[in-house]
């Protein structure tokens, strides 16, 4: 599923899913782009060389005219880009000539979220699409508030954890045991290294799972809730309704 907005010649907006994928941005475009899930990969950024890549959500990446970027992977993870000509970019952007690239960036991954929402509308609003947008490239330049400043690897066993036992309830003390230190300390670098609380991106993993069940089968929509976590059916709805706009019924008339 790819949910785009060209809001002129100039602008396109594109919400990527979860999926694999193997894809070279043309240097001609200015882009912007934020991590909405996790993501392992290979890339080559400006050259034949390719390294590994693993990220966090809320990483937010900002590419200039000039700069090519290769990306793979085997699963990927869904992805809000933007892309822009050189006369918009020239007007709203800082100029750069090499990628920037900024983690737990928690404005860019709300204000991700919250286009993700306009995108997915069946009557997306141009206007607040329009809004977004210019928020959206407001940020490129823009310091993370909370800055990254530990690595994907620190986090790796938690989210292996969450992603493994997500339709379980799961408690601040578990994650923070996997961590590795107390419950304070990993509910701070856990939210500045992710942008997102470790409950807020809970949901987010068990929102994804019931998105992409609804999307790939004709399970009922009670049994999707059990299995993606969720309490109950009306609690999977109150999740739908909060950072999608749409009830899971609706979601599924709609893909």
């Amino acid at each position: 599923m790819l949910s785009q907005s060209l809001l002129s010649d100039t602008v396109c907006l594109q919400l990527l899913p979860r999926a694999a994928y193997s894809a070279r941005d043309p240097a001609q475009w200015h882009t912007l782009g934020v991590t909405l899930e996790p993501q392992q990969g290979v890339h080559a950024i400006d050259s034949d060389h390719r390294v590994d890549f693993d990220t966090l959500p809320g990483v937010l990446a900002h590419t200039p005219v000039g700069v090519e970027v290769f990306s793979e992977s085997a699963s990927g993870g869904e992805y809000l880009v933007l892309r822009m000509d050189e006369h918009f970019a020239h007007q709203y952007v800082p100029l750069v000539n090499h990628r920037v690239q900024s983690a737990g960036n928690g404005r860019a991954l709300a204000l991700a979220r919250a286009l993700r929402r306009l995108l997915l509308a069946p009557q997306p609003d141009r206007l607040a699409l329009e809004q977004g947008v210019l928020a959206f490239v407001g940020l490129a330049g823009v310091p993370a508030e909370n800055a990254q400043r530990t690595t994907p690897q620190a986090f790796a066993r938690v989210l292996d954890q969450i992603a493994g036992q997500f339709h379980h309830p799961l408690s601040l003390e578990q994650l923070a045991v996997t961590y590795g230190h107390n419950e304070l300390r990993f509910l701070r670098d856990f939210t500045r290294a992710i942008g997102l609380t470790p409950h807020a991106y809970l949901i987010e993993v068990r929102l994804q799972a019931a998105r992409r069940l609804i999307e790939q089968t004709d399970l009922p929509l009670a049994s999707i809730a059990q299995d993606a976590g969720f309490a109950h059916q009306s609690h999977m709805g109150s999740a739908f309704r909060k950072h999608l706009a749409m009830t899971p019924s609706q979601y599924r008339s709609r893909f």
